[in-house]
């Protein structure tokens, strides 16, 4: 039976990977929705890139470290896909919602569901990494 201590070291490692993982995610989502998502919508001057990109990579990899403890504790050593998917959808509702809370019209609503989904995506792209790592004995699960 493993210590306290071992179990906390743990889940400060599943946060880290996590927490990697979702910055790298969020990262190609800022540099997609800065650089390809206006030239789409052809407003070519709305490529500078804010620098408030590097406050949501911030706050997406807190996010993504919180995740990774919070999941490791979820799936323990089940093989429940629905504790995994509904991990998933729910940090990625929250943090997704949690975004979009302004007041926004019905013409926005592509770009809302943009960070929705995109939120979402990210947090996917963490559990798959958190579940190679525990796959690989990188990150022991919790027992």
């Amino acid at each position: 039976m493993p210590s306290l201590v071992t179990e906390r070291i743990e889940s400060v490692k599943a946060g880290i990977i996590s927490a990697g993982a979702f910055s790298i995610a969020e990262l190609v989502v800022v540099v997609a929705s800065s650089l390809i998502i206006p030239v789409i919508i052809s407003n070519p001057l709305a490529i500078i890139v804010d620098w408030t990109w590097s406050v949501r990579l911030a706050i997406g990899a807190i996010s993504g470290f919180l995740f990774g403890v919070t999941y490791r504790y979820i799936i323990r050593g089940d093989r429940n896909s629905h504790l995994n998917d509904g991990a998933v959808l729910a940090f990625g509702l929250v943090r997704g919602l949690a975004l979009v809370e302004q007041d926004f019209t019905l013409s926005e609503l592509s770009s809302v569901l943009f960070l929705i989904i995109s939120s979402i995506v990210c947090f996917a792209i963490a559990r798959l990494v958190l579940d190679l790592a525990i796959e690989l004995k990188l990150i022991e699960p919790f027992t």
